[in-house]
């Protein structure tokens, strides 16, 4: 992983850049983000870019013998410790190290990944993962050994948030006595579950949720996704990669479309049209009809903003845009939290299983008269 390979974060990766070139790098360090961050990734390529043999002002060379290897995730000074469980293939004692061929893969497909998705990766069933209190000795002989090749023995804890009490003191003592030449590169998305006196020896990170912009970016590059399709996954995903990549899968329609047809019926009390509107609704599938219901409260809470001041308005695509400006005349105080009820209502019970075109019309019918009433 390189800087390069992440969209945007310039202000965090020349944080890190400039850490490295003035020999400032902190032994402990606490990359924090939530699911789908880009906390991992930068963790990745910042780790890739301490031991560059070839290291150039804004990013590793990516061809050296140390880039190579870490490229791969197979460099002897870089190791990892992640939650794990007992699954088929690993019946007891799991610990970190036996699962590092599916953790490459895992990683390699996309640094963006939970734990939900890891936990599928390895076949832990329903099972919960964590590090265990015998990953502690483990901990303790990887980081007596000497850096073999790099300058830095560099080891990446993911989700340190789900130690074991044991694992997690034995971490502490290495933090307060850290092992020359050793890094520890901390990634979670939950600090207040550390030990506070954990986080109080690393040095903190913080990591933003991607923009929509980035997200789009992101998007486009990796899944070739048209503009419309990005720019209504990047409303949904809220800056998570990883939800983002999962939508990839889900939608198949045009959300905005949908939606300002759906209003403008409503606002013109178009009962008929509303009727055939939810014979389509329905045939949406369930997934696609929770999505554009969440869709649908994303950009109405963009028309709420842009009511309040236009300027809270970062990003949006020119046709929705225009939509907002003119659909924010219609919504007041006397409406708007009614109407954001009543899609919060339809979602819930769209998650619940009820009937999609009953709950489509008379959600219709309900916005309609909170409509007429602003």
């Amino acid at each position: 992983m390189q800087f390069k390979n992440i969209i945007g974060h310039q202000e965090k990766k020349a944080l890190l850049l400039k850490s490295v070139q003035q020999n400032h790098v902190a032994h402990a360090q606490l990359f924090l983000g939530q699911e789908g961050s880009a906390n991992l990734a930068l963790a990745l390529a910042y780790a890739t870019y301490i031991n560059c043999e070839n290291k150039q002002p804004e990013d590793s060379c990516g061809t050296c013998n140390s880039c190579a290897k870490m490229n791969k995730l197979v460099h002897p000074d870089f190791n990892f410790v992640m939650p794990v469980t007992t699954t088929k293939s690993v019946s007891k004692d799991a610990l970190s190290n036996k699962f590092m061929i599916e953790w490459r893969e895992f990683v390699l497909a996309s640094p963006y990944q939970g734990l939900n998705e890891w936990m599928q990766h390895i076949g832990a069933e329903n099972k919960q993962g964590n590090i265990s209190k015998d990953e502690s000795r483990q901990l303790v002989k990887l980081v007596s050994l000497k850096a073999f090749e790099g300058a830095y023995k560099i080891v990446v804890i993911w989700l340190p948030e789900l130690m074991h009490s044991s694992a997690a003191n034995a971490l502490l003592k290495l933090l307060e006595e850290p092992p020359a030449q050793t890094l520890f590169l901390l990634v979670s998305q939950s600090a207040e579950k550390l030990l506070a006196t954990i986080t109080s020896r690393t040095q903190i990170v913080k990591v933003r949720n991607f923009t929509e912009q980035e997200v789009v970016a992101h998007l486009q590059q990796k899944y070739s996704a048209d503009d419309t399709t990005a720019n209504q996954i990047a409303q949904l995903a809220e800056g998570n990669l990883n939800a983002a990549a999962k939508l990839t899968t889900e939608i198949s329609s045009d959300y905005f479309v949908f939606f300002t047809e759906w209003m403008r019926h409503c606002y013109s009390y178009k009962f008929t049209d509303l009727i055939d509107m939810s014979d389509k609704f329905q045939t949406l599938g369930r997934e696609n009809q929770k999505n554009f219901l969440l869709y649908a409260l994303n950009l109405f809470r963009k028309v709420m903003l842009f009511g309040v001041d236009n300027s809270l308005i970062t990003f949006l695509p020119p046709a929705e845009l225009d939509f907002v400006q003119k659909f924010s005349k219609v919504i007041t105080e006397a409406n708007a939290e009614e109407l954001a009820e009543e899609l919060n209502q339809a979602h819930y019970h769209i998650e619940r299983n009820a009937n999609p075109k009953m709950v489509f019309v008379d959600s219709s019918i309900q916005i309609a008269g909170y409509l007429r009433k602003g």
